[in-house]
C-alpha cells in the first residue's frame, strides 16, 4: 500500500476498531500523523480522521479510475496513506480515510 498506492479491502484493519488514546504514525518511516483524538467511524470500513497533525501529510490531486481525488501521503518518506474527502464531520469538514495497513498505532502513555 505504502509504496504502491494501493487501497486494502474496507473493515479489514485492526486499526479500524482502534479506539485508544495515542498516535498513528506511518508504518514506513514512524512519523507521527493522526491524533485518536481526530478519529471518528466514518462507516466506510477505512480508519478515519477529520484532520491530521501538522506537518504530517502531502496531498496531490489523483486522477486515477477516471474521477479526481486528493491522494494523501507521508510528507517525510512519501508513503501512501489513503485519500482525503470533503464529506467528513465539523470542525474541518474533511474525511482522512487511510489504509490501516499504512500505519502503525502507539498508544497513549499513563
Amino acid at each position: 500500500m505504502l509504496r504502491h498506492e494501493g487501497t486494502e479491502r474496507p473493515y479489514t484493519s485492526p486499526l479500524n476498531n482502534e479506539h485508544r488514546h495515542g498516535t498513528f504514525h506511518c508504518a514506513g518511516c514512524d512519523q507521527a500523523l493522526f491524533s485518536s483524538q481526530t478519529k471518528y467511524d466514518s462507516r466506510t470500513g477505512w480508519p478515519s480522521f477529520w484532520q491530521p497533525l501538522e506537518g504530517a501529510i502531502g496531498t496531490r490531486r489523483d486522477t486515477s479510475f477516471a474521477m479526481s481525488r486528493t491522494e494523501v501521503h507521508c510528507s517525510r518518506c512519501g508513503g501512501h496513506l489513503g485519500h482525503a474527502f470533503d464529506d467528513g464531520p465539523l470542525p474541518t469538514r474533511l474525511r482522512y480515510c487511510m489504509n490501516g495497513v499504512a500505519m502503525t498505532f502507539r498508544p497513549a502513555s499513563a
